[in-house]
């Protein structure tokens, strides 16, 4: 049995008590409050639930990262990068992206993101937590993602593609502008194929755990916009 978070003010269980099967499932209930979200990433747990089950809390062990040196970009993504038929910028439609990546996918049965989730997270983007990701393509909105930064640290939660290799360029440019920032790490939650062909690896939850200490707090002086030397900018002014 995982423990059940019966009122807000419930601390989490220690994520090293997270099941190994399902991996890292830690805790359950709760609510999807701003002060609860912060504490939950804070500690290095996320929401992962779907329609009609209680909020689900999860740490996973080994846990999915990407370093910023370590971005891959293949001989076939830089040419497609290298077209710039594109533009990418930050937080022009933030709801928009997570409308999207909400939405039903060929390979997947119904989505995980939730009203409630849309909405906390829509007002974590509206306190500077949460930002997006933005693609388009004619000043149509064809790629993205979304999720969490704190101090060097930006917690990936989902993303989304209506064009070929539109969630890779949102992707890839987020990277190399985190890299300019001095950011940690990106943490992509749980690992997949897409992931490791960008160049995440695994790492043990105990040396998560201590990015999240070294990191969580260090102070950010910059502003959420790119360099203007890494995107066409048209339609994001």
């Amino acid at each position: 049995m995982i423990p059940w978070l019966h009122t807000a003010s419930d601390p989490f269980p220690p994520v090293e008590l997270a099941l190994s099967d399902p991996n890292g499932l830690l805790a359950a209930g709760g609510t999807l409050s701003e002060e609860r979200l912060v504490q939950a990433y804070r500690q290095g747990i996320f929401p992962w639930y779907s329609p009609g089950e209680p909020i689900l809390w999860w740490s996973p062990d080994p846990r999915c990262v990407l370093f910023p040196d370590q971005l891959h970009i293949s001989r076939s993504m830089r040419k497609r990068l290298n077209k710039k038929d594109y533009s990418v910028c930050f937080d022009r439609n933030f709801s928009a992206v997570v409308d999207a990546c909400a939405a039903p996918r060929r390979d997947a049965d119904g989505t995980w993101i939730t009203d409630e989730i849309k909405s906390s997270y829509a007002l974590l983007h509206q306190h500077g937590i949460a930002h997006s990701v933005e693609v388009y393509i004619e000043d149509k909105l064809v790629g993205g993602l979304y999720g969490i930064a704190m101090g060097k640290l930006f917690f990936g939660e989902s993303m989304f593609s209506r064009s070929k290799d539109a969630s890779k360029i949102a992707f890839i440019h987020l990277v190399e502008q985190l890299k300019k920032w001095d950011y940690a790490l990106i943490d992509c939650q749980v690992s997949n194929n897409h992931l490791f062909s960008l160049g995440a690896t695994e790492i043990q939850r105990a040396e998560f755990k201590q990015h999240l200490h070294k990191h969580l707090d260090t102070p950010v002086n910059h502003i959420w916009t790119f360099d203007t030397e890494i995107v066409v900018r048209s339609a994001c002014d």
